[in-house]
């Protein structure tokens, strides 16, 4: 029996439309996000969400809880209901510094509070220099910033995160004075960075990388291990000269504690489906300059332990104490 066109087309819409009734009789999933939008984590978090969304076929929001590093959409999540609906999509800088830094002000605890859904991609923290006062090196950097000691600074997203006590560390090993400058958020630091308002700024690649194309920024190097497969010709810290490095950043995804493990099952292997499309793996790396990481939530819980190992005695070093 032949099909026509038409048929086929008709059955396609109905079933399309039957889909999309069923989606909409489930209840709506929302992913908290602490950081501003426009900046890394939110085009992460909304990317992850609109996947979500295709996979579990139910809605999927966004809803930003924006402030303090992001420890106010923390702080909504630990006073969510643990019913498998309420998530939050943060870097490690959230639940890692915030715990170092702030330890008992804070309201939650990361082993007591959350439960942690999967880990989902990583990726290297830079330093980008305005094209301007025409370095091209760290050791370039290192030699302006002696020269010209009331103009020296080094911008961050943020304070008490992992691109803050990276700019420290630098410091530190280089030998130079340079104070650090909070913004709130990468986008209104990368505004100050073009405008020359600032000399240097740390954060995640991608702006950085398209304002390069353009040849208003200069990257001068990362703060990873070895050189990234996002960018390698861009070198580390290390390979010139300056041992400060600490491993990639990265970003996941928890849930309240106490949330179903079915729930959490149910969403963590919906992600390590998404992470392993060749679609989104290209869509993340030449888009996000991310690299799809699925960590599972054992993993994920051994990592976070190594860096509060590998950072508390780095932080109390510096000597930086929280307003």
């Amino acid at each position: 029996m032949q099909i026509s066109r038409r048929s086929v087309l008709m059955i396609a819409c109905m079933s399309s439309a039957h889909s999309w009734s069923m989606a909409q009789d489930k209840p709506t999933i929302r992913i908290l996000v602490g950081l501003p939008a426009g900046g890394g984590t939110d085009a992460i978090a909304r990317y992850m969400a609109e996947k979500l969304r295709e996979q579990l076929g139910q809605p999927v929001i966004i809803e930003s809880r924006i402030g303090v590093g992001g420890r106010l959409a923390a702080d909504a999540l630990m006073t969510a209901n643990p019913d498998g609906l309420t998530y939050m999509i943060a870097p490690n800088a959230t639940p890692t510094f915030q715990m170092l830094v702030f330890g008992p002000q804070l309201k939650w605890n990361i082993w007591r509070d959350f439960a942690p859904v999967a880990g989902l991609v990583s990726y290297p923290l830079g330093m980008a220099v305005n094209a301007d006062i025409g370095v091209k090196s760290v050791k370039e950097f290192v030699q302006w910033v002696r020269a010209n000691p009331s103009k020296a600074s080094f911008g961050t997203p943020g304070t008490s995160g992992q691109n803050h006590f990276l700019g420290v560390q630098f410091a530190k090993v280089a030998g130079i004075d340079l104070p650090m400058t909070p913004y709130k958020g990468t986008p209104p630091m990368i505004t100050d960075l073009l405008g020359g308002h600032v000399p240097a700024g740390i954060s995640l690649m991608d702006e950085l990388i398209k304002h390069q194309k353009l040849g208003k920024l200069r990257v001068i190097g990362i703060f990873s291990e070895k050189r990234s497969e996002l960018m390698p010709d861009i070198p580390t810290f290390a390979e010139q000269g300056f041992n400060v490095s600490s491993g990639d950043a990265w970003t996941a995804m928890w849930a309240p504690a106490k949330t179903p493990q079915a729930e959490l099952n149910r969403v963590q292997q919906a992600l390590q489906k998404i992470l392993a499309n060749p679609q989104v793996k290209d869509y993340l790396m030449t888009r996000l300059a991310v690299e799809p990481h699925f960590r599972n939530a054992d993993e994920m819980a051994k990592t976070q332990r190594e860096e509060l190992a590998t950072w508390e005695p780095i932080i109390k070093a510096s000597g930086f104490k929280p307003d």
